[in-house]
């Protein structure tokens, strides 16, 4: 699909890809800008929940050390928008009735989704399987 045209909240998948790579921050938002044009991008508060744990399961100092510094230069670079109680609702809603029709994704996942579909923007993640699920979430696949 077409990228919203409001902006775009980063999945955690793109950003895990990002720092395994050793991109700075400055690199990785280029590469996005260069995807889906010149546009907000933010974080939702899920997706940093879910960078912190992997900062906190690393098995080494420096991996957790570059895990450390790509996520506090990210959340300096960009919003970082909360789960409100509207967001809240509307995941009820979703996850309502994604699983009156047999339809399971994982919750963050449907946190995250929320959080977009709720400021008009996509998502941007690497994980087509879980968000293409979410009716009425746009995607960019990177």
């Amino acid at each position: 699909m077409e990228a919203a045209r409001l902006g775009v909240v980063f999945d955690s998948s793109v950003v895990i890809e990002a720092e395994r790579q050793h991109r700075t921050v400055p690199q990785f938002l280029w590469q996005i800008r260069r995807k889906v044009g010149e546009m907000e991008a933010a974080l939702c508060s899920i997706t940093v929940a879910e960078l912190a744990h992997g900062i906190y399961r690393a098995n080494f100092a420096e991996r957790r050390e570059r895990r450390r510094a790509f996520l506090d230069d990210l959340k300096t670079a960009l919003p970082v928008y909360p789960i409100t109680a509207k967001t809240a609702e509307l995941v009820g809603r979703l996850g309502a009735n994604l699983m009156a029709s047999g339809v399971a994704i994982p919750f963050a996942d449907l946190l995250i989704g929320a959080c977009a579909i709720e400021r008009g923007y996509a998502v941007a993640t690497l994980n087509l399987r879980h968000f293409e699920k979410i009716p009425g979430l746009e995607l960019v696949s990177l």
